[in-house]
């Protein structure tokens, strides 16, 4: 394994025709992003405009995947993240969804502050960032009898269903941990487990600490609209009317939101 480069971080995105959400995203890290970093965009085979926009920007690496032969739209996902992870070249390593946004200042320093505290800490992150109150958030997890009986009865969790895990929506990894350990996101996704879970179990299994931020916590720094992506191509992916009536109203709200529009309004953010 080539040296990789102290004190910097490589961003990978996947891309999979989204348009809005990629600008949004790739501006808001170039506005909002102080820490040395480099961005890595994968695209999926977008072939729209989405993909002619990322040829337009200069400051990216911008990598083109061939996915027609990926099983599925979470598989091509996973696999562009693999990809990213094994170009890497940097001490860190940092995967964020395109359709996740950066909200503040400094978002990537105060999280790569985290590793400071344990030269062994493997990866920050946190579960999923939803958009909804902390109070919400609370009574949901203290109302879930399932988890709690699985937890209580120490039942069988093959696929791992009733254990956190940071997830790849915005998460930061020591890349040589993961390089020297052989890990990969694509790991058992045959036995039902999602984007770099497998991966994380296996980080706290071998011992490395990690941090597991709240969802509150991450939510200051970046916004994720949660199933966006298959929303916006909704004729590729089947999703629940409830799941995408939701998921419209909160891309409408963030869209149009006076911090999002002065990010789309700003082109030398592309420059």
């Amino acid at each position: 394994m080539s040296q990789l480069v102290e004190d910097k971080a490589t961003i990978c995105v996947v891309n999979y025709k989204t348009a809005d959400f990629i600008k949004l995203c790739l501006r808001s890290i170039r506005k909002f992003t102080n820490y040395p970093y480099d961005v890595m965009v994968i695209d999926n085979g977008s072939q729209d405009e989405s993909l002619d926009y990322l040829k337009s920007l200069k400051w990216i690496n911008l990598i083109e995947r061939d996915s027609k032969d990926d099983p599925n739209g979470g598989y091509s996902h996973t696999a562009a993240l693999q990809f990213g992870l094994e170009s890497c070249r940097t001490e860190f390593f940092v995967s964020m969804h395109s359709d996740t946004f950066v909200q503040k200042d400094n978002w990537l320093s105060n999280l790569v502050r985290y590793f400071d505290k344990d030269e062994s800490i493997a990866c920050v992150g946190s579960d999923k960032i939803e958009q909804i109150p902390l109070w919400r958030a609370l009574l949901k997890k203290v109302t879930d009898f399932k988890a709690f009986r699985h937890k209580l009865l120490k039942l069988p969790d093959p696929t791992g269903k009733y254990r956190h895990y940071n997830r790849t929506i915005c998460c930061l990894y020591r890349t040589e941990v993961l390089l020297n350990e052989k890990l990969s996101f694509l790991m058992d996704r045959d036995k039902g487990f999602g984007t770099g879970k497998k991966l994380y179990f296996e980080l706290k299994d071998r011992g490395y600490p990690t941090v597991e931020l709240l969802a509150s916590v991450m939510r200051q720094y970046v916004i994720h609209l949660a199933h966006a992506t298959q929303v916006v191509n909704e004729q590729e992916f089947k999703l629940r009317k409830r799941t995408v009536k939701k998921c419209n109203r909160l891309v409408r709200k963030i869209l149009s939101s006076q911090p999002a529009q002065a990010i789309f309004a700003d082109d030398s953010l592309d420059l």
